[in-house]
């Protein structure tokens, strides 16, 4: 196992910067993300221009892993897959499929995204229209011997009224979404605010597991009494506010990360576990942000053993 870092969180910051410091701070892989410049989400980065990637990209990739010791573990374009516009849903299309040419031309097994949701349709209608879609994009990938996986995030930002915006969330669509070929990227976090205990759909799922995120999250103190399950319905002007718990850095949260990694490497895992830093106490700023990664780091580096 190794243990990462995904790089969505320093958008200001090149690739060369961060895998300098990633190195220095004794991280062993990047999960690089990959956005375009300029796209729909409020929170994104690009450290690889795939869109346009190259020969001369490609080498200066290659060379800048070698020269810091680090992997690449997969390419993130965590995007809605199912968006109701069919014309940004073939833009999102489009730019899957170059991020899956630049991991084929960098031999990086993965590519994480999401499945998505239309929010005008039933969670069934869903499920239907991605099953007319993501076959297409999972051969498409398998032909360049890249994986697509698709981390288990709710989005509930991305519903109009804070429901699951990425059917993706929950067992059930698990074994769904395994059926058509596609992987997971399991992260703990989310699991843990929808009343499902992480530690236990390790041992069901594990040879499904291609990628994990380290994320922990902080259920608040009484607060759900107000809001209850579903979060704030009438104050939440961020659409990602739910007001009764917060994500957190590894080690600042109540994830058990002994227990995980221990069941994580029980049950075969051998791929990277990669930091996800969405943690608003250290975040704002590149000094507090990097601080968070090294809290994690701290964590996390007892207990991979590599």
């Amino acid at each position: 196992m190794k243990l990462g870092m995904l790089t969505a969180c320093l958008p200001q910051l090149s690739l060369d910067e961060i895998a300098a410091w990633a190195a220095e701070t004794g991280y062993e892989a990047l999960e690089v993300a990959v956005w375009p410049a300029t796209g729909s989400r409020d929170f994104e980065a690009a450290h690889l221009s795939v869109a346009d990637f190259g020969p001369a990209q490609a080498d200066h990739t290659r060379a800048l892993l070698d020269r810091h010791g680090l992997a690449i573990s997969a390419l993130a374009y965590y995007e809605n897959n199912l968006h109701p516009s069919p014309v940004r849903r073939t833009e999102i299309h489009t730019h899957l499929k170059h991020a899956i040419d630049a991991a084929a031309v960098l031999g990086i097994p993965y590519v994480g995204t999401f499945i998505g949701r239309n929010p005008d349709l039933t969670v069934r209608e869903n499920l239907r229209e991605a099953e007319k879609i993501f076959p297409a994009l999972v051969s498409y990938a398998g032909e360049r011997g890249v994986g697509i996986v698709i981390e288990n995030c709710v989005m509930e930002g991305w519903h109009p009224d804070g429901y699951p915006g990425n059917l993706a969330y929950s067992p059930e669509l698990w074994e769904w979404m395994f059926s058509l070929g596609l992987l997971l990227n399991w992260d703990p976090s989310h699991l843990t605010w929808i009343g499902i205990d992480p530690v236990k759909t390790i041992v069901p799922y594990a040879k499904h597991i291609a990628h994990a995120q380290a994320k922990d999250i902080q259920i608040l103190d009484g607060a759900i009494q107000r809001h209850g399950f579903f979060g704030k319905a009438i104050d939440r002007t961020d659409p990602w506010d739910v007001g009764w718990w917060r994500y957190r850095v590894p080690g600042r949260g109540q994830v058990n990360w002994s227990a995980v990694i221990d069941s994580l490497y029980e049950h075969g895992f051998a791929g990277t576990l990669s930091v996800e830093h969405e943690d608003p106490v250290w975040g704002g700023d590149e000094t507090r942000v990097k601080q968070g990664l090294a809290i994690a780091h701290q964590t996390l580096r007892p207990l991979v053993i590599g």
